[in-house]
């Protein structure tokens, strides 16, 4: 089965410049069990550079495998205060895991000369719960700051998340105007 990778840049997700056109994603929210991370970090729409995106984070990497079941993996970077919710859900016994999630990834179409969605949430809400590694939760952050993009302060986190048992669509593309949805989490019977 075909896998859904990006490598993305960070840099210009920080620092957008119209004359670049690399692969950058957000996370536009996100909650974990009782914990909703802020949306601190603003950066520019690839889609529209005038208007700012409120963002939990901004996207390094992105993965799912894209089956129904298949965790979606998220790597990327936070602000100082959602790096010390992190570090707060991490060091105590997180009994609630669920997790509830907004994304966006942005591609730039060599032939239609401009940025497209190629993978997102369709401003939706995704329902999932953090995957286990082992006796480990798929949840960390860094201690130290990142040296790539030094203002705003910002840190390395990443986590898997798998599907809640319900019946939800994550939405993918190849092209401008070339996309379609992907089932994520089986329902319930």
């Amino acid at each position: 089965m075909p896998e859904f990778r990006k490598v993305l840049d960070v840099y210009q997700g920080f620092n957008y410049k119209k004359d670049k056109q690399t692969a950058v994603g957000f996370i536009t929210s996100l909650k974990v069990g009782d914990t909703s991370l802020t949306a601190d970090l603003t950066c520019k729409n690839p889609m529209n550079p005038t208007e700012d995106l409120k963002v939990v984070a901004v996207l390094r990497d992105i993965l799912w495998e894209t089956g129904v079941t298949d965790a979606v993996y998220l790597t990327g970077q936070v602000s100082a205060t959602n790096k010390q919710n992190i570090a707060l859900l991490i060091y105590t016994s997180m009994t609630n895991v669920l997790v509830t999630f907004q994304f966006s990834v942005y591609e730039y179409d060599p032939v239609q000369k401009e940025y497209y969605l190629c993978f997102h949430s369709n401003s939706t809400d995704m329902n999932g719960i953090l995957e286990k590694r082992g006796d480990e939760l798929n949840l960390s952050v860094s201690d130290d700051a990142s040296t790539e993009v030094q203002s705003p302060i910002n840190f390395s986190f990443n986590t898997g998340i798998k599907p809640q048992p319900s019946a939800q669509s994550l939405q993918v593309a190849v092209g401008k105007g070339k996309n379609f949805a992907k089932l994520w989490g089986l329902a319930q019977s």
